[in-house]
């Protein structure tokens, strides 16, 4: 089989989540030199990596970070420069998908169920209720339930981990009313949504264990929820997905209270523009039941790569 493409695989970086994108890389590269088909470069991406690539000179970069700065126009924007293409959504969706405050005004503008709720420094989300329990508080810009707090009924005061000197999620948290019930999530690939899975943690919150590790939760595919709700998160993730001009593959997340009556308790928590691609990740599963192997959907991304997304 003719090699084809030079793709340099970008993952690791200096996120909170370097580990996750160091794993989910790995799983790319390997994936795409099994297929035979492309030259395959690990990066580990560094300060330097516009030197790094320019050294390189890959024909196609396949972006794997998650987090700053591969995940919020940061690299995209290198990229572009260098006139390398890459793989999933371009400068201007990757920095207003990573900030969710921005994000979430776009997503209701366009008619994208979204909770209610407030921004707030973080030193006033400590010093009091800001929202009757429970509710969720959230940096505005980190991924993969980092520094996600769920305040229930029976917390007397806020979380004061929030006043903690070493405290590097920003001083910025979002806070929202928490939805009981269901976690639902549902990818776009290209211009089609995939499936919808229902993920059961087998811990008490759904946090950054339970999504990278293997048994921190149950993937149930088809989800099972009605035909409304279920047609909802397709119609809602690719509405998301083309809201904030969004490329390539997307994953939204969804909760569902199923004690309300048909889309009552449905609310979007966010979109993920650079979604997991470990070996317990959701959107090679959903791809799976697409029929859609994780060989060629890791192949479907680098040919989809492309500038100015």
């Amino acid at each position: 089989m003719t090699v084809t493409k030079h793709v340099a695989v970008l993952m690791g970086g200096w996120s909170s989540e370097r580990e996750v994108s160091l794993r989910s890389g790995k799983a790319c590269a390997d994936a795409l030199a099994r297929t035979g088909k492309y030259k395959v470069t690990p990066v580990d991406v560094t300060r330097d990596i516009a030197a790094t690539l320019t050294a390189l000179g890959p024909d196609v970069a396949l972006n794997v970070l998650h987090g700053r700065p591969g995940e919020d126009g940061t690299l995209q924007g290198i990229l572009e420069i260098l006139g390398i293409p890459y793989s999933h959504s371009g400068v201007m969706a990757s920095s207003v998908a990573m900030r969710k405050d921005v994000a979430k005004t776009l997503l209701a503008a366009a008619g994208v169920p979204m909770p209610g709720g407030c921004i707030a420094n973080r030193f006033e989300a400590a010093k009091q209720h800001l929202l009757p329990p429970p509710y969720v508080i959230k940096p505005i810009a980190e991924g993969s339930s980092v520094g996600v707090f769920i305040v229930r009924e029976d917390h007397a005061h806020p979380p004061q981990e929030l006043t903690r000197p070493d405290w590097h999620f920003g001083e910025m948290v979002m806070v929202e009313p928490y939805i009981a019930g269901k976690e639902l999530t549902c990818a776009v690939m290209g211009d089609k949504a995939l499936g919808v899975i229902e993920i059961v943690p087998t811990v008490k919150f759904y946090d950054y264990e339970a999504k990278y590790a293997p048994g921190g939760s149950k993937h149930i595919l088809p989800a099972p929820v009605s035909d409304e709700v279920y047609a909802a998160c397709q119609k809602y993730a690719l509405l998301a997905h083309d809201a904030l001009g969004c490329r390539g593959v997307t994953r939204t997340d969804f909760r569902y209270d199923d004690t309300k009556p048909g889309l009552e308790g449905f609310g979007c928590l966010e979109v993920n523009t650079q979604p997991g691609m470990t070996e317990t990740s959701l959107v090679p599963e959903m791809a799976q039941h697409a029929g859609v192997s994780f060989e060629e959907l890791v192949s479907w991304m680098v040919e989809d790569a492309s500038l100015d997304r």
